[in-house]
């Protein structure tokens, strides 16, 4: 007992095994984050690890929601910033798709969805709370664009649910490195996309 004292005294702080663990997901792949592999990285047995997280499902949610803060930060700014509703929409567009094929952020998301197929009911309302925060802020954006009179009247919660639902598509496809699927091919969709269903002409998509 005395030698496990110790040793979470002496132990990283948990953000810091958090970020090593990201920057692992980026450097190496999801698939050389062990825990063995990890405890070398921060200085900490992969008993300790356990000790901590208690599975690796969890530690792999806990750097999900770790990676998201940093997000939702970086999200609150863009849309806070002066500009154009469209402007910072396309801003929310550019932060949600992946940088490219291994994108660690998708990396790790799709992992931690796939997990979650037999995850805890606290497991799933934790990964709910991630999508509502990217729902709730792209409902808001959408919202003050059609009561500016920047985008034709629509829905807004139907319109996010929708837009997302694509983003979510295109995402996978740049992430997984899917043959003819990039970056810019996908930012040139959906903007293409928006043009059609917020702009003044044309049919609306909601």
């Amino acid at each position: 007992m005395a030698g496990a004292a110790r040793a979470r005294r002496n132990a990283p702080p948990r953000e810091e095994v958090l970020a090593a663990a990201m920057e692992m997901i980026a450097e190496r792949g999801l698939e050389k984050l062990t825990m063995a592999a990890l405890g070398r990285e921060v200085g900490m047995s992969s008993g300790h690890l356990l000790y901590y997280f208690g599975s690796k499902d969890e530690l792999l949610l806990r750097t999900l929601q770790w990676s998201e803060g940093r997000l939702g930060a970086e999200r609150a700014r863009l849309l806070t910033r002066t500009g154009s509703a469209r402007e910072r929409l396309d801003a929310y567009v550019d932060l949600y798709v992946p940088d490219g094929h291994r994108d660690p952020h998708w990396t790790l998301w799709l992992e931690v969805w796939n997990r979650s197929q037999n995850a805890d009911d606290d497991a799933r309302d934790r990964l709910a709370a991630i999508e509502g925060a990217w729902h709730r802020d792209l409902v808001a954006l959408i919202a003050e664009g059609v009561s500016r009179g920047e985008f034709r009247p629509v829905d807004a919660d139907r319109f996010a649910t929708r837009l997302r639902a694509l983003l979510d598509g295109f995402s996978i496809h740049v992430a997984i490195g899917l043959r003819g699927t990039d970056r810019t091919r996908v930012l040139g969709h959906v903007g293409e996309f928006l043009d059609q269903s917020l702009g003044t002409t044309g049919p609306a998509d909601a």
